[in-house]
């Protein structure tokens, strides 16, 4: 069990490290100054509005800053229930991205689809007024690269903890189609909820593009 742990350890250090920052920043939040977190979340219509600077060539430092809260607002969560349900998916999707592509492509992962989750958010609600935070997007682009590459290729039987067993990887294709479908279902119904069913579909839709169009076939997995 020691030589497990410490193999698990080895290769997920940076995965294991992005998941305790965020529990850091969330006891920031928690306990810190009220309000000084809301400059890294985003805000569509803010995102709108720097865009059209950046088009126009009057950009400024602070368009700059607003844009990047695509990225930094993933890093911050509602509340320990909020973070406790995505960091449980993010770990069990970006350690099997870890395992099939190694550590550059998880990060690299992360940031892509950090951006285009926040993107579908705002292009759902360019004027609104309303911060947007969380994991999620990121959570749901690791589940579309993973169900990219299980369609693309024969991969091994996952074993993540806390999974309790190996798992065929159509079972957890299956779980990331129903996800996304629950996603959109409730998108399209429009429901009036606290979730960025864009963020979502914006990740997802990133992920399962390079696992598509980019990602080389992982060294553990088989040709159809």
């Amino acid at each position: 069990m020691k030589w497990y742990q410490h193999k698990v350890v080895q290769k997920q250090w940076l995965l294991l490290l992005m998941i305790l920052v965020m529990c850091l920043i969330l006891g920031l939040q928690t306990f810190g100054p009220d309000g000084a977190d809301e400059r890294f979340m985003v805000v569509p219509k803010e995102i709108t509005t720097s865009w059209q600077a950046v088009r126009s060539g009057e950009a400024t430092i602070d368009d700059v800053s607003t844009l990047s809260t695509l990225v930094t607002n993933t890093m911050l969560h509602g509340d320990a229930g909020h973070l406790a349900f995505n960091l449980l998916f993010f770990w069990i999707f970006g350690a099997l991205a870890v395992e099939l592509l190694g550590s550059r492509w998880m990060v690299a992962v992360c940031l892509l689809t950090a951006v285009s989750g926040s993107l579908g958010h705002v292009f759902l609600n360019p004027l609104e007024n309303h911060f947007l935070l969380g994991a999620s997007g990121v959570v749901m682009g690791f589940e579309g690269l993973y169900l990219g590459m299980a369609v693309r290729w024969r991969l091994p039987d996952p074993n993540v903890f806390p999974l309790a067993r190996p798992v065929p990887p159509a079972n957890l294709g299956i779980l990331t189609v129903v996800g996304i479908s629950f996603d959109y279902y409730r998108l399209m119904e429009r429901a009036e909820v606290n979730i960025a069913y864009g963020a979502h579909l914006g990740g997802f839709m990133m992920g399962l593009f390079l696992a598509c169009f980019v990602v080389r076939r992982p060294r553990l997995a088989q040709a159809r």
